[in-house]
């Protein structure tokens, strides 16, 4: 029997809306595959409103890129707070994410590198809030995580840095603070390597079924900082020195 899509954007949607969050998803409505899981995601999207930019990672250099849509009404352009009662669960990752200028809509030939860099308006200082719609993080099975728009809870995005030729990602400097105090210093972490490859697979496959990736959208491409979980009342703050910083509260 094939897995139901629709049943299972029904559950994540409903439990957006209601705060009543799932064990899991519906059985029968659970995913059996990452085009599965992809499939959810997408009628999750469709129904909230405008996607405006995406998140796109990857476990190691080699391994294959995935990714979600980030709809607009999570994108947070501008500083100030967030409410808490919008989260389940609040994580933390700092990551660095790219503005597009321009379209890479879908076509046959794969996009070269320096055509996806050449679409690039400005890099970004960015802070992802982790969030589930199930009763915590990891409480299910990964696919179903995966058809969650990857435990995507809100992204707050920091000053645009226009002239970025220069920052090397991968040996990118990232110092995080909460309430002041520095919980992590390191060079780099980002699990997927160079983001360029990222931004490639996207433009190439993972927003394919979108009509591609438009001008305007905010691209996040993996936490340099690893997951870290918080209270309502924290004050959150990522810097990338040479890059810009970005600050947040939840609460």
């Amino acid at each position: 029997m094939p897995t139901d899509i629709a049943a299972a954007a029904e559950a994540l949607l409903q439990a957006r809306k209601s705060g009543v969050w799932l064990d899991a998803l519906p059985e029968g409505a659970r995913p059996q595959t990452l085009e599965e899981a992809a499939a959810i995601q997408r009628l999750v999207a469709e129904a909230r409103g405008p996607v405006g930019g995406w998140k796109v990672g990857a476990a190691n250099p080699q391994a294959t890129p995935g990714g979600a849509p980030l709809n607009a009404a999570d994108l947070q352009m501008t500083p100030g707070p967030l409410p808490a009662s919008r989260f389940n669960v609040i994580g933390v990752e700092a990551e660095i994410a790219y503005l597009l200028g321009r379209d890479l809509p879908p076509r046959d030939a794969p996009y070269t590198r320096e055509e996806v860099l050449d679409a690039v308006e400005s890099l970004h200082p960015v802070i992802e809030l982790v969030d589930t719609r199930f009763k915590r993080l990891k409480s299910t099975d990964p696919l179903s995580h995966t058809a969650d728009q990857v435990n995507h809870g809100a992204l707050v995005i920091g000053p645009a840095l226009a002239d970025w030729r220069g920052i090397d990602p991968v040996n990118q400097p990232v110092r995080l603070s909460f309430d002041g105090k520095t919980v992590l210093e390191q060079v780099g972490g980002n699990t997927a390597g160079d983001p360029v490859r990222l931004l490639q697979w996207l433009a190439d496959t993972g927003a394919r079924a979108y009509g591609g990736l438009s001008a305007g959208m905010v691209i996040t491409t993996g936490s340099c900082t690893g997951l870290l979980m918080i209270e309502p009342g924290t004050r959150v703050l990522a810097e990338f020195p040479g890059l810009g910083s970005v600050e947040t509260a939840v609460d």
